[in-house]
């Protein structure tokens, strides 16, 4: 067994690199996370498993989190002050993608209201998974419709940012490399941070922690710098991983159902998220690129990524992400009970 599983996640690694190296040769936006998902999502889908290890999925999410923290400046946190009217505004979006694409679910596939309400859930997959397992629903539809649209975003959203707003990929980190020293003190501070992030039901526990720590060092001066590049670049490639790796436990005739359903709810969540961002836009004077990715209902470290990858600020991306998911877990039991009560 164990052999089997490290023969895996090599095939695994190999072709998330072989992925990398092909969207990095046509100049693909943000090549490690958007070449590995596709390599392992097509990989996958050829019945390759690929799930990484806990221990190994937290470190890489930490590693992530840390360079994001790094980009943290005073500039940046006196930007934090538009931050309560965004975030109003995106409460409405995954309130309105919510409840639109659950009526638009049960109306046009016939899933019930119950299952329709997980899997419109514009995030927070394992959350949602768990509600739907202790609730007896249609698991493998909830799974792959939400993973349907977290794989778009995170293939579609840095061509579009370049193309449309002309994103120029300009690192916003340090132009100098963390010392080993600062390296370790990050990292040995960071992970007790996530695990009592991750006991008391904190979001995304391991990237926060590795942001939290990496800002405030990096803002006060004690560590400086940002990660090596091969680490960030594992990072962003571990991250693909994780993303294209959800396909590889469904039956290509079960995961036929579920293509379209996912595809429709991922264009009327876009739909409605370049909406709100249009009005965020007029009301904030915040550039759209960024709030565009600030407000695409992808996964936080997916979104965080692509927007230090773009030379966007992640960590207005990755508070807006985080505040999504904070939303979510308050509504979705409320509306998933009330449901339950009337069928």
């Amino acid at each position: 067994m164990m052999v089997t599983k490290a023969r895996d996640l090599a095939i695994a690694a190999l072709c998330a690199w072989l992925g990398y190296m092909v969207f990095l040769w046509i100049g693909f936006p943000a090549a490690p996370l958007t070449g590995a998902t596709a390599g392992i999502t097509l990989a996958a889908l050829a019945g390759l498993k690929a799930d990484l290890p806990v221990p190994l999925r937290n470190a890489c999410i930490l590693g992530l989190g840390i360079n994001i923290g790094t980009a943290v400046t005073p500039e940046v946190l006196q930007g934090m002050l538009a931050w309560p009217l965004s975030l109003a505004i995106l409460t409405l979006c995954v309130l309105a993608i919510l409840f639109a694409s659950a009526a638009l679910l049960q109306r046009l596939f016939g899933y019930d209201r119950q299952t329709a309400m997980l899997a419109a859930a514009p995030g927070h997959l394992s959350y949602v998974l768990g509600i739907a397992l202790a609730s007896g629903r249609d698991v493998p539809a909830i799974a792959v419709i939400q993973s349907i649209r977290v794989l778009i975003l995170t293939l579609c959203v840095p061509p579009l940012i370049s193309v449309v707003f002309g994103a120029t990929g300009v690192s916003v980190l340090p132009e100098n490399v963390m010392g080993l020293s600062s390296l370790l003190g990050t990292v040995l501070l960071s992970v007790p941070m996530a695990l009592v992030f991750a006991r008391i039901g904190v979001p995304a526990a391991w990237l926060i922690a590795g942001m939290v720590v990496s800002a405030t060092g990096h803002g006060s001066g004690f560590t400086p710098g940002r990660l090596p590049d091969a680490m960030a670049v594992t990072a962003l490639m571990a991250m693909g991983i994780l993303i294209g790796s959800r396909f590889a436990s469904v039956p290509a005739r079960q995961l036929g159902r579920y293509i379209l359903p996912g595809l429709m709810l991922t264009v009327v969540a876009i739909g409605m998220c370049l909406v709100g961002a249009g009005v965020a836009l007029l009301m904030l004077g915040v550039p759209p690129g960024l709030l565009t990715v600030a407000f695409a209902p992808g996964g936080v470290e997916a979104m965080a990524a692509i927007a230090l990858s773009l030379g966007y600020d992640p960590t207005f991306v990755a508070g807006h992400h985080v505040f999504r998911l904070l939303v979510l877990s308050v509504v979705m039991p409320l509306v998933v009970g009330r449901v339950g009560r009337q069928v």
